[in-house]
Protein backbone atom coordinates (compact mmCIF):
# COMPACT_ATOMS: atom_id res chain seq x y z
CA UNK A 1 0.00 0.00 0.00
CA UNK A 2 1.18 3.37 -0.77
CA UNK A 3 1.82 6.25 1.98
CA UNK A 4 -0.82 8.85 2.03
CA UNK A 5 0.48 12.18 2.40
CA UNK A 6 -1.04 15.92 3.23
CA UNK A 7 0.46 18.72 1.74
CA UNK A 8 0.19 22.10 4.19
CA UNK A 9 0.90 25.16 2.19
CA UNK A 10 -0.53 28.57 1.63
CA UNK A 11 0.67 28.37 -1.75
CA UNK A 12 -1.53 26.96 -4.22
CA UNK A 13 1.03 26.91 -6.70
CA UNK A 14 3.38 24.89 -4.72
CA UNK A 15 0.47 22.40 -3.09
CA UNK A 16 0.18 21.35 -7.22
CA UNK A 17 4.16 20.89 -7.76
CA UNK A 18 4.07 19.39 -4.27
CA UNK A 19 1.38 16.80 -5.32
CA UNK A 20 2.72 15.94 -9.06
CA UNK A 21 6.45 15.47 -6.88
CA UNK A 22 5.02 13.30 -4.43
CA UNK A 23 3.12 11.38 -6.56
CA UNK A 24 6.24 10.81 -9.16
CA UNK A 25 8.01 9.12 -6.12
CA UNK A 26 4.87 6.65 -5.49
CA UNK A 27 3.25 8.79 -2.45
CA UNK A 28 -1.04 9.43 -2.42
CA UNK A 29 -1.53 13.44 -1.75
CA UNK A 30 -4.66 12.50 0.14
CA UNK A 31 -5.31 16.19 0.97
CA UNK A 32 -4.01 19.63 1.04
CA UNK A 33 -4.72 22.29 3.27
CA UNK A 34 -3.42 26.39 3.23
CA UNK A 35 -3.19 26.94 7.16
CA UNK A 36 -2.29 25.66 10.20
CA UNK A 37 -6.34 25.16 11.21
CA UNK A 38 -7.04 23.29 8.27
CA UNK A 39 -4.50 20.99 8.69
CA UNK A 40 -5.73 19.84 11.83
CA UNK A 41 -8.91 19.25 10.76
CA UNK A 42 -8.12 17.16 7.88
CA UNK A 43 -5.57 15.33 9.42
CA UNK A 44 -7.77 13.91 12.11
CA UNK A 45 -10.38 13.06 9.81
CA UNK A 46 -8.17 11.55 7.33
CA UNK A 47 -4.82 9.84 9.67
CA UNK A 48 -2.33 10.23 7.13
CA UNK A 49 0.93 8.51 7.18
CA UNK A 50 2.72 11.81 6.65
CA UNK A 51 2.98 15.60 6.08
CA UNK A 52 4.57 17.64 4.44
CA UNK A 53 4.51 21.18 5.86
CA UNK A 54 5.81 24.41 5.07
CA UNK A 55 6.90 26.56 8.05
CA UNK A 56 5.40 29.86 7.05
CA UNK A 57 1.58 29.30 7.50
CA UNK A 58 -0.92 32.37 7.74
CA UNK A 59 -2.27 31.20 11.10
CA UNK A 60 0.87 29.95 12.84
CA UNK A 61 4.18 28.02 12.14
CA UNK A 62 5.16 24.79 10.46
CA UNK A 63 7.11 23.95 13.57
CA UNK A 64 4.29 24.40 15.87
CA UNK A 65 1.72 22.09 13.73
CA UNK A 66 4.75 19.76 13.19
CA UNK A 67 5.04 18.90 16.94
CA UNK A 68 1.31 18.49 17.28
CA UNK A 69 1.13 16.07 14.39
CA UNK A 70 3.85 14.04 15.70
CA UNK A 71 2.06 13.42 19.04
CA UNK A 72 -0.66 12.21 17.26
CA UNK A 73 -1.21 8.39 18.54
CA UNK A 74 -0.33 6.98 14.68
CA UNK A 75 2.70 9.31 14.64
CA UNK A 76 2.97 10.12 10.91
CA UNK A 77 6.20 11.26 9.25
CA UNK A 78 6.63 14.67 8.63
CA UNK A 79 9.21 16.82 6.75
CA UNK A 80 9.14 20.71 6.73
CA UNK A 81 10.10 22.56 3.85
CA UNK A 82 10.51 26.61 3.05
CA UNK A 83 11.68 28.61 0.34
CA UNK A 84 14.47 29.79 2.57
CA UNK A 85 16.86 27.18 2.67
CA UNK A 86 18.07 28.59 6.48
CA UNK A 87 14.29 28.66 8.04
CA UNK A 88 15.23 25.61 10.10
CA UNK A 89 17.31 25.15 13.17
CA UNK A 90 17.93 22.01 13.41
CA UNK A 91 17.74 21.90 16.73
CA UNK A 92 14.02 23.62 16.52
CA UNK A 93 13.42 20.93 14.03
CA UNK A 94 14.17 18.31 16.36
CA UNK A 95 12.00 18.95 19.11
CA UNK A 96 8.95 19.51 16.85
CA UNK A 97 9.35 15.73 16.06
CA UNK A 98 9.67 16.54 12.23
CA UNK A 99 12.29 13.65 10.52
CA UNK A 100 13.63 16.09 8.13
CA UNK A 101 13.25 19.68 6.33
CA UNK A 102 13.64 20.08 2.48
CA UNK A 103 14.18 23.27 0.81
CA UNK A 104 11.31 23.90 -1.88
CA UNK A 105 13.41 24.26 -4.58
CA UNK A 106 15.36 20.74 -3.41
CA UNK A 107 12.18 19.07 -3.36
CA UNK A 108 12.22 17.76 -6.82
CA UNK A 109 15.20 15.79 -5.92
CA UNK A 110 14.90 14.91 -2.07
CA UNK A 111 14.24 11.44 -1.48
CA UNK A 112 10.79 11.96 -0.27
CA UNK A 113 9.69 8.30 -0.21
CA UNK A 114 12.41 7.54 2.14
CA UNK A 115 11.50 10.56 4.57
CA UNK A 116 7.77 10.03 3.94
CA UNK A 117 6.40 6.61 3.00
CA UNK A 118 5.90 4.04 5.44
CA UNK A 119 9.23 1.31 6.34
Amino acid sequence: MRSSVLVVDDDPVFRDLARRVLAGQGLVVVAEADSLASALEVVHALRPDAALVDIGLPDGDGVTLAHQLSALPWRPRIVLTSTDPDAQDPEDMRRSGAGAFVAKHELPNAPLLRLLGRD
